[in-house]
């Protein structure tokens, strides 16, 4: 019984904390220190100090702030019209056209910046006028932009996948390559969706475009051939065990200097600016981490995780009813936060349970990510609604609409990864034999 009136002050706690506009990471601190001064015997300040900068410091985390940077610098070049110059030709004859754009953009582009929000802004900037002036219709281009635009978290390097890593303690580089196979699946569904529409539909059949010369693919995989470059520098570097994540988000801010230089657009504003937007997107992701560390070290001395594993135990739930549950959780929650802020506000309670349950934790994370997906085209907070709102001027309903196919081909992702989960861990269990 108290462990119930326990959780239900700290959630109301929580609620007024972030209903008054205060940031989710002090939400998290002020909803930490209240468990623990008030239900511990623990001094609270040495606890705080001693467990933020523990969580904060870790050397996981050196990689984040280096592929934010590398997110910065690619947004400010022009590579979103490299992009689209070199695969329009590749994909315009196929069913649905140049809509393929949005989605090979996206998953382009999100494996070289880790960011659903850079991937989306910088795709859609070129691809909403080019499909605008073609009489595509709406609903069809906003809303596969809205859905391509999450491929940034699934789609290795991703910020989301280093921060469940360093939250969980699992390997950082074992999740990038299991993300690897799960987001081609996805963005395959993605395009399976366009062909058909391409197929079926009489307004689909308009759009077929005509067939690229030989010359035009060839020069657009000119195009393509620097972007082609600083995928397999970061992503193969992993991969073959080159160099750690680290090592790699410097090769690829090394290569994504180089092309902002190659292409003109490295200035001393644009190379400032990229700085003082990764310094403020890494600020806010450890703002968030150092509140969800001392929330779990205030909610492990309660006794509250301990209690709400053993009450799910005794429920005797299947593992995929478990998953089932928080599927509809987080979907439930992505309609308030974005998805990295779910995951560090519910891992510390979720971890445990799904560790009992014998869940594998990497498996995990492809999973969490992908839901964390969802809530980005999610209403009433979906932060890629907004984003493709701002860029177009149609209204949010009209975007949360046309965005629904996307999310329920989510849902599906999600059930093909539950059912066979080697999606998510074949490559790394390949990676591991290898070394």
């Amino acid at each position: 019984m108290f462990e119930i009136a326990l959780s239900a002050l700290l959630i109301l706690s929580l609620l007024i904390f972030l209903g008054s506009g205060l940031w989710i990471g002090l939400s998290l601190l002020g909803v930490g220190l209240l468990a623990m001064a008030g239900f511990t015997s623990r001094p609270v300040g040495d606890a705080m100090a001693t467990t933020v900068w523990a969580h904060t410091s870790l050397w996981g985390l050196a990689s984040l702030p280096v592929f934010i940077w590398m997110g910065e610098i690619l947004f400010r070049t022009r590579l979103s019209a490299s992009l689209f110059n070199g695969l329009s030709p590749l994909m315009r004859r196929m069913p649905g056209g140049l809509l393929h754009v949005n989605i090979m953009g996206c998953a382009t582009f999100a494996s070289i910046s880790g960011s659903s929000a850079a991937t989306l802004a910088t795709i859609g900037k070129v691809t909403v006028p080019e499909l605008r002036k073609r009489k595509y219709p709406d609903r069809m281009a906003y809303g596969t932009l809205a859905g391509a635009g999450t491929l940034g978290l699934l789609i290795p390097p991703s910020i989301t996948m280093i921060v469940y890593g360093v939250t969980v303690q699992e390997s950082i580089g074992r999740l990038f390559i299991a993300g690897i196979l799960p987001g081609l699946m996805l963005a395959g569904l993605f395009i399976g969706y366009i062909m058909i529409w391409g197929m079926v539909t009489e307004e689909g059949r308009r759009h077929r475009e005509e067939p690229a010369s030989w010359r035009e693919k060839l020069q657009g995989l000119r195009e393509l051939a620097p972007v082609a470059g600083l995928v397999v520098a970061v992503i193969g570097s992993i991969y073959t065990g080159i160099a750690s994540p680290t090592e790699a988000a410097v090769l690829g801010v090394v290569g994504a200097l180089a092309i902002s230089a190659l292409q003109g657009a490295l200035t001393w504003e644009s190379f400032r600016d990229s700085l003082l937007g990764a310094t403020r997107t890494t600020s806010m992701i450890m703002l968030l981490l150092a509140g969800s560390a001392f929330l779990t070290l205030a909610m492990g001395f309660t006794g509250l995780p301990r209690a709400l594993a053993d009450w799910i135990g005794g429920m005797d739930l299947r593992p995929w009813m478990l998953i089932a549950v928080l599927t509809v959780f987080y979907i439930i929650l992505g309609m308030f936060l974005d998805g990295i802020s779910s995951i560090v506000l519910t891992m510390a309670v979720i971890e445990p349970l799904v560790r009992a349950a014998g869940i594998d934790m990497i498996w995990f994370g492809i999973f969490v990510v992908l839901v964390g997906e969802m809530a980005m085209i999610t209403p009433p907070v979906g932060f890629n609604l907004f984003l493709v709102q701002s860029m177009t001027g149609r209204d949010i309903g009209f975007i949360a609409r046309a965005a629904v196919p996307m999310f329920l081909l989510m849902v599906v992702a999600v059930v093909l990864l539950t059912a066979f989960p080697q999606i998510a861990l074949w490559l790394p269990d390949v990676m591991t034999q290898r070394n």
